[in-house]
């Protein structure tokens, strides 16, 4: 669905417009309504259950029923908090099945919490004995010990962010190669916290009067971008690369990760004008946020798709790794003997 891809911009500015003018409507606009509102109503069920579903599985790229019937039931939720008991009271029913679909998909995960909170010492006892950073850890205790589950994936990230939020503070800086200590990437966070922090005292005391619902729902995404921000940090200066064996262990904070077989890369490139050339869908970029351009130290050309964990554990496969550390030469270094002992052994 190559066609689906070129336009993702178009379809999440449609989303977007959707959401917003149907909040907007229920409430700055109610006022402007007509008397029978049945019909705009309606409009507002089928833009919210079955438009945005099918805008954000096209955004998506994922075309599914389990997905559509998973949207349009968190649309029924939103629903009943937008709209108005007295206008929505004709189409009830509609959103009392969307919320009981929602409620059996609740149960479903909580019968999955459990069985991840009955592996949990496990998950524990085997980070606690590895070598490697955290971060990587808790991934392969997860993938030695729960079955591969969506949920459990994304809640096991919320759980890394909270760790790292709240109780990683008195962790020592281990050993390795960084990636932020030349860039603004420190400077860049806070300044994104100041912002959202000031942003959240100025917007929730005016929005709160006039759309409380609005107010409490940017509070909420706030704060969690707070600890979010707050979290990524620390996994930045906690998490530098290092290398097991013949493993590369690469960290972008939060964002992105990526264990890297050092047999699977097939060429290491470092010429220039290749390094400056506009980036691919294809490559994946381990450069930290800087306030001017940057480009990577060398680009790994890898021999079959490199898998990628991004942000709530989603992953991709790139072809191409572009790195930029604060040792470039020690870098370099070390993939150089890795390849030439895996040579020796050959």
């Amino acid at each position: 669905m190559t066609w689906i891809t070129y336009t993702k911009p178009l379809w999440l500015g449609l989303l977007l417009l959707t959401v917003l003018s149907n909040i907007w409507l229920y409430q700055f606009g109610t006022h402007i309504m007509p008397t029978d509102s049945n019909g705009v109503v309606l409009g507002s069920l089928i833009d919210l259950l079955i438009v945005v579903p099918l805008m954000l599985m096209l955004y998506r790229n994922r075309l599914s029923w389990k997905q559509a019937i998973l949207f349009s039931a968190i649309g029924c939720v939103f629903v009943r908090f937008l709209i108005p008991g007295h206008l929505l009271a004709p189409y009830a029913t509609i959103t009392w099945v969307g919320i009981a679909i929602e409620g059996g998909l609740v149960v479903i995960e909580l019968f999955l919490l459990i069985r991840f909170i009955t592996y949990f010492p496990r998950i524990i006892a085997y980070v606690k004995t590895s070598s490697l950073p955290i971060l990587f850890a808790f991934s392969d205790a997860l993938d030695k010990h729960v079955r591969k589950n969506p949920i459990i994936h994304v809640l096991c990230s919320e759980l890394l962010m909270l760790y790292y939020a709240f109780a990683s503070w008195k962790k020592p800086i281990p050993h390795g190669i960084t990636l932020h200590k030349k860039s603004s990437f420190v400077a860049f966070q806070l300044m994104m916290i100041h912002a959202i922090v000031i942003e959240t005292i100025g917007i929730h005391y005016w929005l709160h009067e006039k759309a409380p619902i609005i107010s409490l729902i940017l509070l909420a995404f706030n704060i969690y971008s707070v600890l979010f921000f707050i979290a990524d940090l620390q996994v930045m200066r906690l998490t530098p690369s290092v290398m097991r064996g013949q493993t590369v262990y690469l960290s972008l904070g939060l964002m992105k990760r990526a264990k890297i077989d050092v047999a699977m890369i097939e060429e290491i490139i470092e010429d220039d004008a290749l390094l400056q050339r506009k980036k691919t869908k294809d490559t994946v970029e381990f450069i930290t946020r800087d306030f001017e351009k940057v480009y990577p130290d060398i680009v790994l050309k890898m021999r079959e798709p490199q898998k990628v964990t991004l942000a709530m554990g989603f992953e991709k496969h790139y072809h191409y790794v572009a790195i930029k550390t604060d040792d470039p030469h020690a870098f370099k270094a070390q993939l150089l003997h890795a390849k030439e002992k895996l040579l020796a052994q050959n």
